[in-house]
């Protein structure tokens, strides 16, 4: 028999850095909170993707909390990008630094949550039996927590090991002397195969689609950016924030690639590739827009791929030739080009030589059969949509959110769906999230939330919830801010192609993270623009659509035709 709901303010899903903060935030606002988390710890993402070479792609100190200058400064980060190890222990750090323990429940999942129009209230199911009882529903479930459910025929005959990157044995693995092969060459693969294969006696890596990866030269963190972070520590964090990305790269708008001279693109791609990193995404500020200028980075990408791979048949392999570079989010590695070059390493193109089935050996792919004792699926996740897809949520007169997002995932601002009163979503789908510094998007998000709560307390509201115009708006927007750009035209898992059945859209706000901190801060300013807010039997209601529509940037004059010809094509400008 289940127990009695437990009452709380706010219920939270999940103990990353997402659910921690926002629980921190709740307890500084006098609002009570509980979190639950399926895993056995906290560290969300940090906590699950153990795979061997697993790593941050962000400067480890932009990819750490600013909200808090001593928890700034007590902490100290070994390298430019931190191991997994590393960032699991900042956040049992950040747990205990700030007690959080006491109100977090591990190992339990939440299986449904109901909205109760009368109490204006959500009843909260978990697969424990036990419930809650909740005036808000926060999702902190994470863009990337859930693993595709891919699998391949055969897969059951398999004798040997099978390991999954997004679901690693904590205990770890070790694979000396053995014969393995990975599929998949998205980011974890391209972090994990460098550390397999100086270990294994033999590595076949299956690859389908090849991916843009930069070098993370990785050691140290920099003189000069320790300088100037322990200057002036808040001030770094701001000016990390005030940034499209949410991460300080450089960003050159007004210099376009197809502008310059050949030595000048030359000399700024080097020096961006010698730097590492996210830097060589804002050399150029036509990269993004014009195929011309694109082509530009990848012909360079392509030259640097065939310096560091000895076979020009591999390295030809290896390069990218059927998305546009930043299309899809690119890999940071450390020596994974130059892994190819062992010879205990081979390439399978399964375009040339696809997969038929596992069998009890290995794999046989239409060219010949691979024998392994081990194999690692690296094939990705259910982004942004997955782990709220897998709660039964049912809203106002029971809608099922499933059925909300059955054409593709609406949200208004990324953070509220409409029809689902005080529920959230921190960085959900329509934010800029996957195209941004995590960390910083989740501070904002965080923080606009806890002030969103205390003003309906201070106030005496009931609920809040997004109305149908203010989320069709929205939808409009995300997807006018991201028309005039080259995203949309990779099967990426931004538009959920890596998901048989998901419906196809880009889902993160592409306008930026500094553009959309503005429009959250202008709609909190008009008193909660786009929702409608009750009291009881009062209703506060503002059905205007989203209005807080920001300026169009400074478009350099060349790429204008481009943008304008693609927004009218979408219809979102007059032919």
């Amino acid at each position: 028999m289940a127990s009695a709901a437990t009452t709380t303010d706010v219920l939270i899903v999940g103990a990353g850095f997402a659910g921690m903060y926002m629980l921190h935030k709740l307890r500084q606002a006098g609002i009570s909170g509980q979190v639950v988390e399926a895993g056995s710890g906290v560290g969300g993402t940090w906590f699950w993707n153990r795979y061997p070479g697993a790593r941050v792609d962000i400067q480890s100190l932009e990819y750490s909390f600013g909200f808090d200058e001593g928890l700034q400064r007590e902490w100290r980060w070994s390298e430019r990008y931190a191991p997994q190890p590393e960032l699991l222990a900042y956040a049992d750090h950040i747990a205990d630094h700030f007690d959080l323990r006491r109100d977090i429940r591990l190992d339990t999942r939440i299986a449904a949550a109901t909205w109760d129009e009368a109490a204006q209230r959500w009843r909260i199911a978990t697969d424990t039996g036990d419930g809650y009882d909740c005036r808000y529903f926060i999702l902190a479930t994470g863009c990337l927590s859930i693993p595709t459910e891919v699998s391949f025929p055969g897969i059951e005959d398999f004798k040997g090991s099978i390991y999954r990157t997004s679901r690693w044995p904590h205990e770890g693995t070790d694979f000396t002397g053995q014969r393995v092969g990975i599929i998949g060459t998205g980011s974890s693969a391209i972090q994990s195969i460098p550390v397999i294969a100086a270990q294994a006696a033999q590595l076949t890596v299956f690859q389908r689609t090849p991916n843009y990866s930069v070098p993370a030269h990785n050691g140290p963190i920099p003189p000069a950016d320790l300088e100037a972070w322990e200057r002036d520590p808040r001030g770094y964090r701001a000016a990390s924030r005030d940034t499209v990305g949410g991460f300080q790269n450089e960003a050159r708008t007004d210099v376009l690639a197809t502008e310059s001279s050949p030595e000048d693109i030359r000399a700024e791609l080097d020096r961006r590739w010698a730097w590492g990193g996210f830097r060589l995404l804002g050399a150029f500020g036509d990269t993004a827009i014009d195929p011309a200028a694109n082509r530009i980075i990848q012909d360079f990408i392509a030259e640097k791929i065939r310096e560091q791979v000895a076979d020009p048949k591999v390295a030809d392999l290896l390069t990218p030739k059927q998305h546009y570079f930043g299309t899809k989010r690119p890999c940071v590695d450390t020596g994974y080009f130059a892994t190819f070059n062992r010879d205990n390493v081979e390439l399978v193109d399964l375009h040339a030589a696809p997969i038929v089935t596992f069998n009890t050996g290995g794999i046989a792919t239409t060219a010949r059969q691979h024998d392994f004792d081990a194999m690692v699926l690296a094939t990705g996740f259910d982004a942004m949509t997955g782990a709220i897809d897998r709660i039964d949520i049912r809203g106002v007169g029971g809608r099922r959110i499933q059925d909300h997002w059955a054409e593709g995932p609406r949200t208004y601002l990324g953070l509220t769906v409409a029809g689902f009163p005080n529920m959230f979503t921190i960085t959900g789908p329509g934010s800029p999230s996957v195209l941004t510094n995590m960390i910083n998007s989740i501070e904002q998000h965080v923080e606009w939330i806890a002030d969103c709560l205390s003003w309906l307390a201070d106030r005496q509201m009931a609920s809040i919830e997004a109305t149908p115009e203010a989320e069709a708006a929205w939808c409009r927007h995300v997807a006018e801010a991201v028309t005039p750009t080259l995203l949309p035209t990779a099967n990426s898992w931004y538009m959920g192609a890596n998901v048989p059945g998901k419906p196809r859209m880009f889902m993160p706000y592409a306008g930026g993270l500094n553009t959309y901190t503005d429009i959250c801060n202008q709609v909190a300013a008009k008193g909660y623009e786009g929702f409608t807010i009750r009291a009881g039997e009062t209703i506060l209601s503002d059905s205007r659509e989203f209005s807080s529509h920001p300026p169009m940037p400074d478009i350099p004059a060349k790429l204008m035709p481009i943008i304008v010809e693609r927004l009218t094509a979408a219809g979102f400008m007059p032919a």
